[in-house]
């Protein structure tokens, strides 16, 4: 499977959105919304109002990460905004799995589910058949810029484990510090789909046609996948 990479539009510039949408058009495969309710993580980030705006010029897939309290308040407006898929964190929906699942599904969105660094691949077993993209943690939720938790190799391997086990459709989303020290072992690990940042896009090159270039020599290098 070819590696996917999503911008991570909560790092980009907000005085340069449209510039820089149509550049990220241009270089990835798609955008990656961080929605922050100041509940569930200490943090506020974006909205739909952002969302519909950068639709409008958005060429590539629209990747909403819902970090909320209330996931099943949220997901509605998020797809009539634009978004291709909707991720939810599974400690969020213990209640109500299967409906906020379908839910999503109903919507005509593709269905995700994220795992923090302490939630293991057991609390969604039973409905992994059900999921587009198992997105996992490598940093905790809220905050651009944190460490890398080099355990998490572990739980992507098990993810990639357990779909070749089952036949599961998932793909392996990673979401945190993949950059340069991390990408051979994420994606030597099973990472499919790779969320850039700040380290490993936006602050490479302060142009960002230059820092998409450098991010793809870079993993080239790393991995030696050419992307």
């Amino acid at each position: 499977m070819k590696p996917e990479f999503l911008a991570s539009l909560m790092c980009m510039d907000f005085l340069d959105i449209k510039n820089q949408t149509e550049i990220l058009n241009e270089n990835l495969d798609g955008f990656h919304i961080d929605i922050m309710d100041g509940h569930y993580c200490r943090n506020i980030t974006l909205g739909s109002d952002f969302m519909k705006a950068v639709n409008k010029i958005a060429k590539k897939p629209m990747d909403v990460h819902l970090m909320t309290v209330y996931p099943n308040d949220w997901i509605q407006s998020f797809a009539e905004a634009g978004a291709n898929l909707i991720s939810v964190h599974a400690e969020t929906i213990n209640t109500d799995s299967f409906r906020t699942l379908n839910l999503i599904r109903e919507l005509s969105c593709q269905v995700g589910v994220t795992l923090n660094p302490a939630t293991t691949l057991d609390s969604c077993r039973h409905y992994l058949n059900r999921i587009d993209v198992l997105t996992i943690m490598t940093v905790d939720v809220g905050f651009a810029g944190q460490p890398f938790i080099e355990e998490m190799l572990l739980k992507i391997e098990e993810a990639r484990e357990l779909r070749e086990k089952y036949g599961y459709h998932y793909k392996i989303m990673v979401d945190g510090s993949c950059n340069q020290k991390t990408f051979k072992k994420l994606y030597e690990a099973g990472t499919d789909v790779f969320v850039l940042g700040s380290s490993g896009l936006f602050n490479l090159d302060s142009d960002l046609h230059r820092a998409c270039d450098k991010m793809k020599q870079i993993f080239t290098q790393e991995t030696g996948v050419h992307v």
